[in-house]
């Protein structure tokens, strides 16, 4: 399989954003549609062509929310106090106290290979990125409208549920 080209796929959410964010929008107005099982059908097919460490654009270009106790268990792991693991890479969100990252792209991410060198202890938000089975599905559509160009499993994820419903 040939290399996955980021910027191909980064452009052609650029380009698709708007439709594609109007679709996720009229979502909450077909009532009568078996959101959760086309959900199921559209994240195995998705998972079925894309591999993250293809492309790893989420961890490249976006910061994940960490816990305390998240934080403390990774810092932990790499040998430093929570304290200092804060101090030099974790700060407070002022839009909404959450802790993040203070830069992209994540200092666990290995530029060469793609992996995480935390993976086993990766934060819940990294763990469920990008969150596509979930029962607020359509709470979360700015969300979803958001990462289209950040990620290219969920670009795919509603191209193909627009497929999908455009089908039924």
């Amino acid at each position: 399989m040939p290399p996955l080209n980021v910027r191909y796929y980064t452009n052609r959410a650029n380009q698709k954003r708007k439709q594609l964010g109007a679709f996720l929008k009229q979502l909450k107005r077909k009532k009568k549609l078996p959101l959760a099982e086309i959900m199921l059908e559209v994240d195995a097919a998705v998972w079925k062509e894309t591999n993250c460490l293809d492309c790893a654009n989420c961890c490249k270009t976006m910061t994940p929310t960490w816990s305390k106790k998240e934080a403390t268990i990774v810092a932990k792991s790499v040998g430093m106090t929570y304290k200092a693991y804060y101090d030099a890479y974790l700060m407070i969100d002022e839009s909404n106290g959450d802790i993040v990252n203070q830069n992209t792209p994540c200092q666990h991410l290995n530029l060469d290979t793609n992996m995480c060198s935390v993976y086993e202890l990766r934060p819940h938000d990294c763990r469920f990125f990008p969150h596509f089975i979930r029962e607020d599905f359509l709470d979360q559509t700015d969300v979803y409208t958001n990462n289209l160009h950040r990620c290219v499993a969920t670009l795919r994820m509603v191209e193909k549920l627009e497929a999908a419903v455009n089908a039924r």
